[in-house]
């Protein structure tokens, strides 16, 4: 598929996640197969510009184009400028925020709470489209409740603007990330609209990736949660759409290599100390459902040296591997579509 000019490898994108999606696991992602990987939100307070935090969500070093940057924020012209500055500083992609359910966010008027306000949210598209010459793309809910979904007129909104691609979560801002997406509204933008349509909420497996797609008419998918310590979910996505076969699992030994790439990735980029504290997260999720990876989960947590977090893995997976032929499960926390022995 095309944004604006420039060519996507495919229809599969991992979705921006506060505290998830850092250059590590972009970098992972698209190693799987992802063909964009969108930004931590970015803030559009020039104020916080020197901040560590902001200076590492604009560290795209070593990834794959195309990079995609969200930014955040209520102030057309403060957006305005924090699209020039991550334009700067290497974006291909300017991605605007009216998504996010956060009350943080919510509660100074950014993310989805925007979208009960169209006319701020066309100043605030029609601001950052005029101030790049880079495709700029929208990332919306289906509207703030069950009662008021007006993603359409957002949509509308956007292209009218000169929004190149919009994606939707098929959730409203009310609801959270609590019960099931819904496609019916994102099938309904797509009708309407000519821009590309990436459908965002639930998509878990190949075959629900599949089903989304057809019956939304969709151009891409956007893969959330279900990536976390499941990097190799767009591999598995890519295939299936392509040859309607399933790819085989992935071994312990490949989770295993996966993890300690992941987390020395995350000591170079955080530093030792921070590093070891957002790895523990994604060592959770790579172990979750996993043979007594709760004592595992529960240790983890107390080690507080690299060279042991490093070792802890590496002894627990060697152990995984006795189980053989057999999927080393728990019994309380099956999920037999994550990985074989």
């Amino acid at each position: 598929m095309k944004i604006s000019s420039l060519s996507i490898k495919n229809n599969l994108f991992l979705a921006p996640m506060a505290g998830v999606t850092d250059r590590p696991f972009r970098i992972l992602c698209k190693s799987f197969g992802a063909g964009v990987a969108v930004s931590e939100m970015v803030t559009s307070n020039s104020l916080l510009y020197g901040s560590e935090k902001t200076k590492r969500r604009a560290d795209h070093e070593g990834e794959v184009d195309p990079i995609s940057v969200q930014i955040a924020g209520a102030d057309p012209k403060m957006m305005a400028d924090a699209a020039r500055y991550n334009k700067d500083n290497g974006a291909q992609i300017i991605d605007i925020n009216m998504g996010c359910p956060a009350k943080k966010i919510c509660n100074v008027m950014a993310g989805s709470a925007l979208l009960k306000h169209e006319k701020l949210v066309e100043d605030i598209l029609h601001s950052v489209v005029n101030s790049v010459d880079i495709p700029v793309t929208l990332k919306i809910r289906t509207g703030w409740d069950k009662d008021n979904r007006n993603a359409l007129n957002i949509a509308n909104i956007a292209e009218n603007a000169g929004i190149k691609a919009l994606s939707i979560h098929g959730r409203t801002r009310a609801c959270l990330y609590k019960g099931d997406a819904e496609y019916d509204t994102i099938a309904k933008v797509k009708q309407n609209i000519r821009i590309p349509v990436i459908a965002n909420g639930d998509i878990t497996s190949p075959e629900k990736a599949k089903y989304v797609l057809d019956y939304t008419k969709a151009d891409a998918v956007m893969i959330g949660r279900a990536a976390q310590g499941r990097p190799w979910i767009f591999r598995e996505i890519d295939h299936f759409l392509k040859t309607g076969e399933h790819l085989p699992l992935p071994t312990i030994e490949e989770i295993q290599i996966t993890t300690i790439k992941h987390v020395q990735d995350l000591y170079a980029f955080y530093g030792d100390e921070r590093g070891l504290r957002v790895a523990r997260k994604h060592i959770s999720w790579y172990t979750k459902g996993l043979k007594n990876s709760a004592q595992f989960r529960a240790s983890m947590n107390q080690i507080e040296n690299c060279e042991l977090q490093i070792a802890a893995i590496n002894f627990y997976f060697e152990g995984l591997k006795e189980f053989s032929k057999f999927i080393p499960y728990d019994e309380p926390e099956n999920e037999p579509d994550m990985v074989s022995a």
